[in-house]
């Protein structure tokens, strides 16, 4: 019915579609400025929105306190994800009924400034209100697109013609909700500069690290979650060099910098666009489980992975970890520096870069959109 509805538009129509994230850490924004890009390639014109700042001013910001208080007290956000989020037990769905009530009216209005061929939601809450308000407008087409190994229940809804996800598992979740759905697996799209970094001599030279010398980067998301400061001077008390980035993450900045002084095989970063290079000089990728993994295996990184994002990070985690050229290791400083050392015995020099580029997630998503009507003559 979609795919007819499409045909009989005219072939130069130009779609316009909003993708909808959420500013909870880089990821969702780094998903949705893939898909947007590709769709932008197609003829859409794209837009993005926050669903958390959807909330309200108060609300969004509280929405992000509420999630960093979860997974500051050990079990909590376990305890919420795996009884509550997985399972879409009582706490679940009462989550999507209180953001909905909020996020609602705001995306109502969204899509009545600005009449919409087709949503793609990248954040939970974005799914849940989309699938409510789709109804009130005819020939609206939705999708939902996550990266995480383990779709939980608040992803998935009745009105939402399309799921994207990036493994077979979590295709499974998915039907676990909803049998009938259709569901597209696709590759994590990866940003265009980790296609073409510099050669691992090019960046040590532009560091000034010996090209000789073990070298590992160390970053955890753009909050910088976990003992990255601990972990960065036991490692190079070790003798390793170590390039370490705190994200957006500014106290964590200040003390990488500190430590920096004191110890020179520390160097310190900030915020920085400089991940494709810092990764290419490294041996090893020291990181959470997250999208940070599959830029690494773009660019022919191993990964070692701290056990730091609770909930859903840890099905993550797992997925990595299946996916080879990955060890995992616990928080403290001790652990993550004999693992790092033993990874580096391995990995040494570095394993060749996946024989994967950008035409994978293009093609992919390309088909995933004919299933719903956005083909080539739509």
């Amino acid at each position: 019915m979609l795919a007819g509805a499409a045909a009989r538009q005219a072939p130069t129509r130009r779609g316009s579609a909003l993708l909808l994230s959420g500013s909870l850490g880089m990821g969702h924004d780094v998903m949705a400025e893939a898909c947007g890009a590709s769709l932008e390639r197609r003829g859409f014109t794209a837009r993005t929105a926050d669903s958390l700042r959807m909330l309200g001013g108060r609300n969004g910001s509280r929405g992000e306190k509420v999630f960093r208080g979860m997974i500051a007290v050990p079990g909590l956000y376990d305890a919420v994800h795996f009884s509550q989020m997985r399972t879409g037990g009582r706490l679940a769905l009462a989550i999507e009924r209180a953001s909905s009530r909020y996020v609602v009216p705001a995306l109502r209005q969204e899509l009545t400034e600005q009449p919409t061929d087709l949503v793609i939601s990248i954040f939970a809450t974005g799914a849940a209100a989309t699938s409510r308000v789709k109804p009130e407008f005819p020939g609206l087409v939705t999708a939902v697109f996550s990266t995480d190994c383990c779709v939980h229940r608040l992803w998935v809804h009745d009105n939402t013609d399309l799921y994207l996800v990036t493994s077979q598992t979590a295709a499974r979740y998915v039907r676990r909700f909803a049998p009938g759905a259709l569901v597209s697996v696709v590759p994590t799209p990866v940003r265009e500069p980790f296609y073409d970094p510099p050669t691992q001599e090019e960046a040590r030279a532009a560091l000034g690290i010996p090209a000789d010398a073990p070298c590992v980067l160390l970053m955890s998301g753009s909050w910088g979650l976990g003992p990255l400061v601990e972990g960065a001077a036991a490692m190079a008390a070790a003798g390793i060099y170590v390039l370490a980035v705190a994200g957006r993450n500014k106290p964590l900045a200040a003390r990488l910098t500190a430590l920096a002084e004191r110890q020179h095989k520390v160097i310190p970063f900030g915020f920085t666009d400089r991940i494709p290079a810092l990764m290419a000089a490294s041996d090893l990728v020291v990181t959470s489980s997250g999208d940070t993994c599959s830029e690494a295996r773009v660019i022919g990184r191993d990964l070692l992975l701290i056990d730091v994002v609770p909930g859903h990070g840890r099905d993550n985690l797992q997925k990595e970890l299946e996916r080879g050229h990955a060890e995992v290791t616990n928080t403290d400083p001790v652990s993550l520096t004999r693992s790092a050392l033993a990874c580096l015995d391995r990995v040494k020099p570095p394993s060749d870069r996946v024989a994967i580029g950008p035409q994978a997630w293009e093609q992919a998503f390309g088909s995933a959109l004919a299933q719903i009507g956005f083909g080539a003559h739509w």
